[in-house]
């Protein structure tokens, strides 16, 4: 992410039973909240990234499912880990991941 987007005030902190779905994001995890995904920054919130390629329409790199997408934030790469059952290397969380794709990989 390159620039800080402050996401709106809420009235509670994001987290393990929040109410919202947490997707880990390479480096970090989003919690998709009313149409866009929020990271934890700084100690407050920012609206995470949006794809960036020409065949989407304003979908989140968390969740852009294109075929085609060619945005630099986001991962399609189906994990090739042997150990685990992710679909997507964006979020696998699998500790021992073997998959050359995934962010986390060893």
């Amino acid at each position: 992410m390159s620039t800080c987007t402050k996401a709106e005030n809420h009235s509670h902190t994001h987290g393990p039973n929040c109410g919202h779905e947490a997707v880990i994001h390479k480096d970090h995890v989003d919690y998709l909240h009313d149409g866009h995904a929020h990271r934890e920054h700084d100690g407050h919130y920012d609206e995470c990234t949006t794809c960036t390629c020409e065949c989407c329409e304003d979908c989140l790199c968390v969740t852009c499912t294109c075929e085609n997408c060619n945005c630099d934030q986001c991962n399609h790469a189906s994990c090739e880990c042997e150990n685990c059952a992710c679909e997507c290397c964006d979020n696998c969380a699998c500790e021992d991941c073997s998959c050359k794709h995934c962010e986390h990989a060893a």
